[in-house]
């Protein structure tokens, strides 16, 4: 696999400043999710630049993944808005969000065991490519995952990191304006981890990015701002650095601050 820039050379200084100042990518307006009497998600305003990495962190019942199912389309939210690129897309059905240029893989691999690798990217890129095109998408697609060595394998036989790079990949063939990844190293090896980050740090410089994660090594590899979620709303919005020197951060995780469930 491709080695992979740092963080701090991937943008200049100009760069940086333009996106810094550009209109969001993905952003949300007082997001709220009620369950019952439960405010799961209360109240987030939430902004993804163009060309972003974030890492959306929290302890168990933070309220993370529910916001993350809110951006997929696969809750409705109780009040509130998300805009992609300018355009409200609250209440669009998931294949709508998805023709829009929105990737979604979520935490369980969905993948069909019986099919090969190359004909899963294949398919997927043939989503917006005719077959000659989608064909070599798949090629490159092999190049990048590293996955060549098992192409024609079945899926049903790999690891299961493996799995998930193809799924990964399957959001890749799709050219995205933004992926949404819900914890896409669970279950993996620590080289297989490596190789993730590797993987989307090289993704992240055409592709924003949004990773639901738990593991907190991995989010140091590849995280540019991280934001914690507590008990339904942002506790922090910062650096890793800061986040993980945060009094606060450190109470929720580990002390009487810590969320059930």
């Amino acid at each position: 696999m491709p080695q992979p820039v740092p963080r701090s050379d991937f943008l200049s200084h100009d760069a940086a400043k333009a996106q810094q100042d550009s209109p969001p990518l993905l952003e949300t307006r007082w997001l709220t999710k009620d369950f019952g009497g439960v405010h799961a998600v209360a109240g987030i305003d939430f902004r993804v630049r163009h060309g972003e990495l974030r890492c959306l962190i929290g302890p168990n019942g933070a309220g993370k993944s529910t916001f993350f199912k809110m951006l997929a389309g696969q809750l409705r939210p109780t009040r509130g808005a998300i805009l992609f690129d300018g355009r409200e897309i609250t209440a669009l059905p998931q294949h709508k969000i998805a023709r829009l240029g929105i990737g979604i893989k979520n935490q369980v691999p969905s993948v069909w065991d019986g099919l090969s690798v190359y004909e899963h990217l294949w398919i997927a890129a043939l989503r917006r490519n005719d077959a000659r095109a989608a064909a070599g998408r798949a090629e490159e697609l092999l190049v990048e995952l590293g996955l060549g060595s098992v192409a024609r394998r079945r899926v049903g036989a790999l690891s299961h990191g493996e799995r998930q790079w193809v799924e990964i990949g399957m959001v890749i063939a799709q050219n995205p304006a933004l992926m949404l990844l819900d914890e896409p190293t669970a279950g993996m090896a620590a080289d297989e981890v490596e190789r993730t980050a590797e993987l989307l740090l090289i993704v992240n410089r055409k592709t924003s990015i949004i990773v639901v994660e738990h593991d907190m090594q991995f989010i140091q590899k590849i995280a540019g701002t991280v934001t914690v979620f507590h008990q339904g709303r942002v506790l922090v919005e910062d650096t890793m650095e800061n986040v993980l020197a945060n009094a606060r951060v450190r109470e929720v995780y580990l002390g009487s601050g810590r969320a059930a469930g």
